[in-house]
């Protein structure tokens, strides 16, 4: 094992054991052991570190190299340090005892994204030592409350303290995995991500007696029915802009091509894309709405005169606000004079340029450490920091660079999953990618 891999291997470890678990509650988290730790692995000379906890451990470090010209480009790793819960009756190994085993690292955190935010840090700390001098500002961060909005992290960060953070251009979570579709090795760089729109409905019925369940307008009936519309409805098709540029670089057959980017054709073409990648390809194409909380009645026996129902939906540019009350009413059809909403909230989806000096040293970066390969755009479908700073005008791509151990099927399911890991073959990629790129933007 190298001594670059060794020291990434040990730091991502050191993180998953800081169990900065965040259930999104305020007083979760406690990121700020991971602030503390990576500060004590950072701390060089001349390095200006700031450690921010906006809210009891609630903890981000910021770490700044100052460029020698003013007028150079600015640069920004980005990794987040808090981890969703874990199911331990699911897992086969301590989900936050870091072990190595079999060349991979298990953990809750270790794809999503601690073995960017170490990579990053391994990078950074080389550099240092190196003596590299970067022409513009080099900045890295290790930020709280990712999984939980980033309202004590990324948020917080771009609403208190811009001057510490801003940059000309950023990189965060998450690319590089290889896709199992089109000719060849192609490498996403995450370019966009869709937004949310999270909707809180209450559906309304008529209380009763539990014992006499005949002809009731039973609240909790109707919301299930509900669900089962909402779950089963298909959004409006989007296969123009960046999804016919991804498919356009993936080398597709032309009949597959064609198939992927006519309305008329997509649906059977999908059901022949590889397991894995058909999740991620209809999301990508379609808002999605998943209902996943329900709650509805007081007492057992009686009937419940309302239920409410939580519907994670995530939204194209151009599908939020109106539009998604469009498709819950479509979806719920006859039901929707007994649903209300209640809550909601807005999210736009946001998007960056690709043709950038970023995307160009990702890609040469990428080409060195994996000959042959293509980096593609593509859009991450969930949520990440990225979109606080594209609101502010900052270039911001998810990137990584994952080995092929972990099948992308498998691979797909291990976020926010059981049994999170990640190989040292994609370790060993990681610090190398960092390095390279900030040689290439600031040397």
């Amino acid at each position: 094992m190298t001594t670059v891999l060794a020291e990434t291997t040990d730091l991502l470890q050191q993180l998953i054991r800081n169990e900065c678990v965040n259930d999104g509650t305020p007083a979760s988290g406690h990121e700020v052991r991971s602030a503390d730790l990576l500060a004590s692995y950072l701390t060089a000379p001349g390095v200006e570190m700031k450690r921010y906890e906006p809210s009891p451990g609630r903890g981000s470090l910021v770490v700044r190299i100052e460029g020698t010209d003013k007028n150079a480009p600015s640069l920004h790793l980005m990794g987040h340090t808090d981890v969703v819960p874990v199911t331990r009756s699911g897992w086969q190994h301590d989900p936050f005892a870091g072990e190595l085993i079999d060349g991979e690292v298990w953990g809750r955190g270790a794809i999503d994204m601690l073995d960017v935010t170490a990579s990053m840090a391994v990078a950074l700390k080389r550099l240092l030592h190196s003596g590299f001098r970067p022409k513009g500002t080099l900045i890295y961060s290790a930020v709280a409350d990712e999984e939980a909005l980033g309202t004590w992290g990324a948020q917080w960060l771009t609403e208190h303290a811009w001057d510490d953070v801003k940059s000309d251009y950023l990189v965060t979570e998450f690319g590089g995995v290889r896709m199992p579709i089109g000719t060849g090795t192609k490498l996403p760089i995450m370019t966009a991500e869709k937004g949310s729109q999270w909707t809180r409905l209450r559906v309304k019925g008529t209380p009763g007696h539990g014992s006499m369940p005949y002809k009731s307008d039973n609240a909790l009936v109707k919301a299930s029915e509900l669900i089962t519309r909402i779950a089963r409805y298909k959004a409006p098709l989007h296969v123009g802009g960046l999804w016919k540029q991804f498919v356009d670089a993936i080398d597709l057959p032309a009949v597959q091509r064609v198939a992927l980017t006519n309305a008329a054709s997509f649906d059977a073409a999908l059901d022949r894309v590889p397991t894995g990648a058909d999740r991620m390809i209809y999301a990508a194409t379609r808002t999605t709405l998943s209902p996943n909380i329900a709650q509805s009645g007081v007492k057992l026996n009686i009937i419940p005169d309302t239920a409410e129902v939580q519907i994670d939906i995530r939204t194209l540019p151009g599908d939020d606000g109106e539009t998604v009350h469009k498709m819950l009413r479509e979806a719920a059809g006859d039901l929707w004079r007994d649903v209300e909403l209640v809550e909601e909230g807005h999210n736009p989806a946001t998007s960056s340029p690709r043709d950038t000096p970023l995307w160009d040293a990702l890609t040469k970066v990428t080409q060195r450490l994996i000959p042959g390969s293509t980096t593609v755009p593509f859009l991450i479908v969930g949520a990440t920091d990225s979109r606080f700073f594209r609101r502010k005008g900052v270039v911001a791509y998810g990137y990584g660079l994952m080995s092929e151990k972990i099948p992308f099927g498998e691979f797909s399911k291990l976020f926010h999953g059981n049994n999170e890991r990640i190989d040292q073959d994609t370790l060993a990629l990681m610090t190398p990618l960092w390095d390279g790129v900030v040689r290439e933007m600031l040397g």
